[in-house]
């Protein structure tokens, strides 16, 4: 097994747990806190903006299952590349998305990326989503967990009123119609 990290922030983290748990080859998504100034940062603090810290999830994976550039995959069908405001309804630079890259490789992977989503002009705006160095990565409080399992109906509430889903099927759907 050879065994990597990914972490990501794409706005609600509660969201972006699901479409990675689901792959062969994770082995464990963790919802938490990266890119701040502070130690050990908690909900509220995060989320009142002081920390300078995101809203992110830590993705372990057998690499010889599923490959860092698949997970860059699945991550930029979760977002909206174009935003540096925050994701959908949660605004603010807590939700902005973000990629930390763990490795050089990981680096070197990600501005490629980056750069075909960008020349795919699949967003009329330019993407604009930053890749960082990563940092200390906090997991989040046990609630904040598996939302998407343990908490269903707040969940499925919360995703529906965002306008995630809607915006993801309107580009990503047509997307992979014309592949």
């Amino acid at each position: 097994m050879k065994k990597e990290t990914a972490v990501f922030a794409g706005g609600c983290f509660w969201c972006m747990v699901k479409p990675f748990d689901q792959w062969n080859g994770v082995e464990s998504v963790i919802s938490g806190y990266t890119g701040g100034h502070i130690e050990d940062p908690t909900y509220e603090q995060v989320k009142a903006g002081s920390t300078g810290h995101k809203e992110a999830v830590e993705i372990t994976y057998d690499a010889d299952v599923i490959s860092y550039h698949q997970i860059l995959d699945i991550y930029w069908q979760q977002i909206d590349p174009t935003d540096d405001e925050g994701q959908f309804q949660d605004r603010g630079d807590s939700y902005r998305a973000v990629i930390f890259y763990t490795t050089p490789d990981q680096k070197k992977a990600a501005e490629r990326s980056k750069q075909k989503l960008s020349d795919s002009r699949l967003f009329k705006k330019t993407v604009v989503t930053p890749i960082l160095p990563a940092g200390p990565f906090y997991p989040a409080e046990d609630y904040h967990q598996n939302f998407y399992y343990t908490h269903k109906q707040e969940y499925e509430e919360d995703r529906q009123q965002s306008g995630r889903d809607e915006f993801l099927t309107r580009h990503w759907m047509n997307h992979e119609e014309k592949r």
